[in-house]
């Protein structure tokens, strides 16, 4: 077994059990309350956070006046390479906690488990390993596109794994792979079939801002020919930043053109397209207060648990405009705008921004999730996160189904059209 890779066992118990009690305050070997996250999480998400408490633990007590790292390292990608084992096939209640109604993997765990990973990941390639300098907090900024290249079944083993890719100078890119295990005559075969990138961010601990980061020397060609991918991916993300403000600036008449359709719905209902349907008609909404129970390490809440949430709305509020089971294809984007903390007010809004049929036996549904902090008592609410999810329906049900048809969604204000075609813009780029 490779020296990074970690093995995963179900369990329904606390990840911290063989640690003294909690109030056993005597114990010169117990665990800070600081360093325990929150006990909702997922089997891996709380193995990795264990593994990521043993860098941290040397770190417990520094001076106050702790200075931050005086010399930047130079590592490999190697040197953050992690990879997550699911032993499926032989462990029942593991597949269990995984399983969804289909017998594959429930993609919203699945996507907890690869916001740890990369967490876990970026953690080791910032350490400096000297307990006389303060740490960095690394921060989810985004998450590029995550594409699904074959459905995930529970049947077989499972690995997750990954290593920093790309650095600036506060910065990182994590690229992550779904690798699905098969036994065919003895032969054990592996097929990608989910693959992630994640983008991080460091904050200097003490003031907040923007620190730099450990430098990144690939060694290999694939290691090469992946960093240049990540600096054109880099170049790409500041560029859909320019054409979102052109957008902005102007293009009255393409919004306009844009906006007849959903003006004949506000004006002639009667005479509106029977195939198509106002934006605002599918909509769904949840809240919820966030719990210590689902914290990271940070005390924050956990970013993976924020992408669980949002997917099951998305996969909702596709379910409810289809008619049928959805099928999920991509994270299109995922942008973290503000930490959320332990006792905030969280509301989920999404809505169906639009509908493609360029392959008419696989029309695609997309989702856009919004994630607010709302505070009551201060009569404010800021957007915390933004979500985009792209379904299509499962083609055994749209076989049983000869009335099938979906929908066009027309937008009825002009926030509504600009929200459509800077997502549109955005993926023509990606595309590009």
């Amino acid at each position: 077994m490779e020296f990074n890779t970690i093995k995963i066992n179900s369990t329904f118990t606390s990840p911290f059990e063989s640690s003294p009690r909690a109030d056993d305050d005597n114990s010169p070997f117990r665990k800070p309350l600081s360093l325990w996250p929150g006990m909702y999480h997922s089997p891996v998400t709380a193995a990795l956070w264990e593994t990521r408490t043993k860098i941290f633990e040397r770190l417990l007590d520094p001076p106050k006046d702790a200075p931050p790292q005086s010399e930047l390292l130079t590592k490999t990608p190697a040197q953050s390479r992690t990879t997550i084992l699911y032993n499926f096939s032989t462990d029942y209640i593991l597949r269990e906690q995984y399983r969804d109604p289909w017998n594959e993997v429930r993609i919203g765990k699945l996507l907890e488990d690869l916001d740890a990973l990369a967490g876990t990941i970026s953690v080791k390639h910032c350490s400096d390993e000297d307990s006389m300098t303060r740490p960095l907090l690394l921060v989810t900024a985004s998450v590029d596109k995550m594409v699904l290249k074959k459905t995930i079944s529970v049947d077989g083993d499972l690995k997750m794994g990954g290593s920093v890719v790309w650095v600036g100078r506060s910065s990182i890119e994590v690229q992550l792979e779904v690798t699905q295990l098969s036994i065919d005559s003895t032969v054990i075969t592996e097929t990608v079939a989910l693959s992630a990138n994640f983008i991080f961010v460091a904050r200097d601990s003490k003031t907040g801002k923007a620190a730099p980061v450990n430098r990144l020397s690939p060694q290999t060609e694939t290691e090469k020919s992946l960093y240049k991918e990540a600096d054109a991916r880099n170049v790409m993300r500041k560029l859909k930043k320019g054409e979102k403000k052109g957008i902005e600036n102007g293009e009255q008449n393409r919004l306009d053109s844009f906006l007849a359709e959903g003006r004949i719905f506000c004006d002639m209902p009667a005479l509106a397209n029977r195939d198509a349907i106002l934006l605002r008609d599918t909509r769904l909404e949840n809240s919820l207060m966030c719990q210590p129970q689902q914290r990271n390490i940070h005390g924050r809440i956990f970013g993976g648990f924020l992408m669980h949430r949002a997917f099951e709305l998305a996969f909702s509020t596709a379910y409810t405009f289809a008619g049928l089971m959805p099928y999920f294809l991509e994270v299109d984007h995922v942008d973290f705008l503000r930490p959320v903390d332990v006792g905030d007010f969280l509301r989920f809004k999404s809505c169906v921004l639009y509908t493609e049929f360029e392959h008419a036996e696989k029309p695609l549904i997309n989702v856009e999730v919004v994630a607010h902090v709302t505070r009551p008592e201060l009569r404010s609410s800021e957007v915390s996160n933004t979500f985009y999810f792209t379904f299509t329906v499962r083609p055994e049900a749209k076989a049983n189904d000869d009335k099938f048809r979906i929908r066009k969604v027309v937008p009825a204000t002009e926030e509504e059209a600009r929200r459509i075609l800077e997502r549109m813009d955005a993926e023509s780029l990606l595309v590009k």
